[in-house]
């Protein structure tokens, strides 16, 4: 400020105090912080001083008048006085606050000790030992905001979800939706204790969701029991080897097996009252056809696949009734033996 003779302040500077103190006590949602190149008040709104302005480095404002251009981010200051920070405090003590604020940000739990004028910090420092209730619903904020996959899913865990999600869809209750709106629902049922004992991000990586996830089976009523008959993981095809059925589509189970696997066998394989999808190999591993009809395949499909591929791969048996057949993991040669 100027300074006059005799160390009195300049009236004009005495003057612009007065008016910043009338205009806080009047607007005190008004009163605004500089903060990251605009000032932001306590309402919440940004608002920008135009270019040249005396307010434009001013620490605190109080602002009269704004307004927003169309199309533009932040309001404009049109009339406004500078303001010291007691006046600011005193003008807006109403919206003074002072509290722990544990949030998911950036990818982890941020625990604060904030200190706030409405939506501005006044000064902020880290919290050593924020409350579980807190942790707890950051924690679940960041489940929502970056899905499921925060927890541990082993090849075991994502196939147990594939398979409940399948039972769900063909039989409804008492198998549990786990759709992620559904399990985010149900976090209490199926994530404790180990989600109330999580303080971060690293915490949930630890949690195995398969584990978690048995919890969600119908143990109460016994059907629990019945998971691995009506929805197996694996499928013993006629030649002996255990096949890993695929679960993706929850509409319809997908078994790829090669073509001689399955000789003998006269009917699809049927899961949950559904028809398995059966992708038949050739001796290279690429799908030869697609079929849930086992039985009319043999019939109809099998004669052309057999024409096609038998010159191909002349090592393989072909027989001409595939119903009929031995069922074969092998060659010709490994079964001449």
């Amino acid at each position: 400020g100027h300074a006059s003779g005799g160390g009195r302040p300049h009236p004009a500077d005495s003057d612009e105090r007065l008016v910043g103190t009338v205009a806080a006590l009047a607007f005190p949602e008004r009163v605004a912080k500089a903060v990251q190149g605009a000032h932001l008040m306590v309402n919440g709104t940004r608002a920008q001083v135009g270019e040249g302005s005396g307010l434009r480095n001013a620490p605190w404002l109080a602002v009269a008048v704004a307004d927003r251009p169309v199309g533009a981010g932040h309001a404009r200051v049109r009339l406004g006085a500078v303001v010291d920070e007691e006046v600011a405090r005193s003008a807006a003590a109403a919206l003074h606050g002072e509290g722990e604020e544990v949030r998911w940000s950036d990818g982890d739990v941020v625990a604060r000790r904030v200190e706030r004028l409405g939506a501005v910090e006044l000064a902020v420092r880290p919290l050593r030992d924020p409350g579980s209730g807190l942790v707890r619903a950051a924690l679940l904020e960041g489940l929502r905001t970056e899905e499921l996959g925060l927890l541990r899913w082993s090849e075991g865990a994502v196939s147990l979800r594939q398979r409940l999600a399948f039972l769900h869809a063909r039989l409804g209750e008492p198998w549990p939706d786990v759709s992620d709106s559904a399990l985010h629902a149900r976090v209490d049922d199926w994530l404790e204790p180990e989600l109330s004992r999580a303080r971060r991000r690293a915490d949930l990586g630890r949690i195995d969701a398969g584990e978690a996830l048995g919890r969600l089976l119908p143990w109460a009523t016994g059907d629990a029991v019945r998971l691995d008959e009506l929805a197996p993981e694996r499928i013993e095809v006629p030649s002996g080897s255990r096949i890993r059925v695929d679960y993706t589509r929850p509409e319809q189970p997908v078994l790829a097996v090669k073509l001689q696997e399955m000789f003998g066998l006269q009917e699809s394989p049927v899961l949950a009252g559904v028809p398995v999808l059966v992708h038949l190999l050739s001796p290279a591993g690429r799908p030869a056809a697609v079929t849930a009809d086992l039985a009319s395949f043999w019939k109809d499909g099998y004669r052309a696949v057999r024409a096609e591929l038998r010159g191909r791969y002349p090592k393989h048996p072909w027989p001409e009734d595939p119903a009929a057949a031995e069922p074969t993991r092998f060659t010709n040669a490994r079964l001449r033996r």
